[in-house]
C-alpha cells in the first residue's frame, strides 16, 4: 500500500472538483480547490519527493474550449516528470503513443473501452497493439445501483455501463493492463469516508495493482482504509490533502 499523487486539470487549471458535479456542457463542476499554480509545479514536487505512479487526468472533453490549454497543462507536467506519472482523459489508440513519448509512463483509459454500455474488446486489444499491456491503466471509476452493486461510469463519470465490478471482472480485464485505478465516483471529492464496499470488494482481487480514490479525508479515514484493503490496495487523496486546501498533510501520506 502506497500513496499516489494527483494532478487533475479542469479548464486549464489545477483543481480538485466533487467527483459527481462533472458536466460537459458548459465546462461545469463543483469545485473544491482551485491552485494558483500549474500542473508542472505539482509534477516537479512529486519528482523531488520520489513519488511515482501518480496520475494527471485531463478534465475537460476535446471539444471544449477550455481543452487545448487543460491538454498544455499536462503535457508540461509529463516533460517536467518523464517516467514518473501517468495520464487520463480521452486517451485512445489513436494518441495514446503521443502521451507515451511525452513522458507519461501510462495511459489511463475508460470511455475508449466501455462504449455502448459494454465492454469493447476490439478497442482494448487496439491499444495493447499502440502501446502495450505494460503501458495501461484501466479507470473502472464506478457508482453504486439501487441493487447494491458497483457499476463502471464513462464519459467522464455520467454515464452508466452496464458492466458490474466484481473479481472474476478484474481478472478478465487484468489480461489487457498493467494496474487499474478506481474512483469511488459517489463520494468523490467530499472527504466523508471511504467506499467501504468497494474496497472490500476490490481487496479479494490479487493480480494487477490497483490504486483506490475517493473519500479519504481524515487519518481516521486513512487508518479504516488500510485496514479494509487489507494493505493490498495503493491509495491517492486530492481534496482532503493540505496541498489543495484540505487537512490532512501531504507530508505526513508521502512517507506511506
Amino acid at each position: 500500500m502506497k500513496f499516489r499523487p494527483c494532478i487533475d486539470i479542469h479548464n486549464g487549471k489545477v483543481k480538485q472538483i466533487v467527483g459527481g458535479s462533472l458536466r460537459d456542457q458548459g465546462n461545469q463542476a463543483q469545485e473544491n480547490f482551485a491552485s494558483d499554480y500549474d500542473a508542472a509545479y505539482y509534477a516537479k514536487m512529486y519528482k523531488k519527493d520520489g513519488l511515482r505512479g501518480g496520475h494527471i487526468i485531463l478534465l475537460n472533453p476535446q471539444t471544449s474550449e477550455y481543452y487545448a490549454e487543460t491538454k498544455r497543462q499536462a503535457m508540461e507536467a509529463l516533460r517536467a516528470y518523464p517516467e514518473g506519472l501517468q495520464i487520463g482523459g480521452g486517451i485512445t489508440a489513436e494518441n495514446a503513443e503521443e502521451y507515451i513519448r511525452a513522458g507519461a509512463s501510462h495511459v489511463i483509459v475508460t470511455s475508449y473501452v466501455f462504449r455502448g454500455g459494454a465492454i469493447c474488446f476490439e478497442n482494448l486489444d487496439k491499444l495493447v497493439c499502440a502501446v502495450g499491456r505494460e503501458h495501461i491503466v484501466l479507470d473502472l471509476s464506478c457508482r453504486k445501483k439501487e441493487d447494491g452493486n458497483y457499476y463502471i461510469v464513462t464519459d467522464r463519470w455520467q454515464t452508466f455501463t452496464d458492466v458490474k465490478i466484481s473479481v472474476e471482472l478484474l481478472g478478465e480485464l487484468g489480461k489487457y493492463c498493467d494496474e487499474f485505478l478506481v474512483h469511488g465516483v459517489d463520494v468523490e471529492g467530499k472527504a466523508s469516508g471511504v467506499e467501504v464496499e468497494l474496497v472490500e470488494l476490490l481487496s479479494e482481487y490479487s493480480g494487477r495493482m490497483i490504486t483506490y480514490a475517493g473519500g479519504i479525508g481524515s487519518i481516521g479515514d486513512l487508518r479504516v482504509f488500510e485496514k479494509k484493503s487489507k494493505g493490498k490496495i495503493d491509495f491517492t487523496i486530492g481534496s482532503a490533502l493540505d496541498l489543495f486546501g484540505g487537512k490532512i498533510p501531504y507530508r505526513m501520506v508521502r512517507k506511506y
